[in-house]
């Protein structure tokens, strides 16, 4: 949706507010957030379709109640968990609770309840699978650490959950063992990666290419798309 004090001219006819509304700016590309993050890093036009249909891919995930999982190493193991904290909670947007379930909480718990649901705020179901760190070192030891990723999904992932590969190389052994997983149980896969060719790259829907061969640079790129992605997301879904 526009900016406050922002003015978008439009031709056509225009839907009214809801699903096709929204369907309406993906198909128009009005995407404000990933526009500005075009506008003021232009090398980046190269993958701005790849930036929006992981946009897309989230959104659908997120009014679905799908299941969005992330994974990588070391920065980018940060960054998973990054991307999982801005979906869970608000980002720029202040979320309150569902209406139904703060009701809910109020009808079973009276003035406490209704204090209760004045702290909660909605969000898209993500799991960082880095954070699970007592599953990964016991996996790691007991098998492979190359394989914990891939375990994770395997139990966890379900058809039209998504998964978020972070690999500055693309050549990260665990995240490609996790990508292949998730191709044969129905998931959505993104690859956030560097200018190389690394073996992640085959097994992702969608390859977002930071344009850049400097790990901590090829890093500094992802957190600018993936703040990008949460807040046209966050704006989608949950803008009142």
């Amino acid at each position: 949706m526009p900016s406050e004090g922002s003015q978008v001219f439009l031709a056509g006819a225009i839907p009214t507010i809801g699903f096709e509304f929204w369907n309406w700016l993906i198909d128009h590309n009005f995407m404000n957030y990933i526009n500005d993050l075009i506008l003021s890093n232009p090398e980046l036009a190269n993958v701005k379709f790849e930036i929006e249909k992981f946009a897309e891919i989230l959104y659908e995930a997120g009014i679905s109640r799908k299941t969005i999982f992330t994974c990588g190493n070391g920065g980018s193991a940060s960054d998973a968990e990054h991307i999982a904290g801005e979906l869970l909670k608000s980002f720029i947007i202040t979320r309150g609770p569902d209406n139904d379930f703060a009701e809910k909480l109020a009808s079973f718990f009276g003035d406490e309840g209704v204090k209760l649901a004045s702290g909660l705020e909605e969000g898209i179901k993500a799991i960082p699978i880095v954070g699970i760190s007592s599953f990964l070192s016991a996996y790691s030891n007991d098998r492979d650490w190359n394989m914990a990723y891939a375990q994770f999904v395997y139990v966890m992932g379900e058809p039209r959950d998504v998964l978020i590969g972070i690999s500055a190389s693309g050549n990260a052994l665990n995240v490609n063992n996790a990508l292949m997983v998730a191709a044969a149980k129905g998931m959505k896969r993104i690859l956030l990666t560097g200018t190389g060719n690394g073996i992640c790259v085959k097994n992702a829907d969608i390859v977002i290419r930071a344009p850049v061969a400097a790990t901590f640079r090829i890093q500094e790129y992802h957190t600018k798309i993936y703040h990008a992605v949460c807040a046209e997301v966050e704006e989608r879904i949950f803008r009142r």
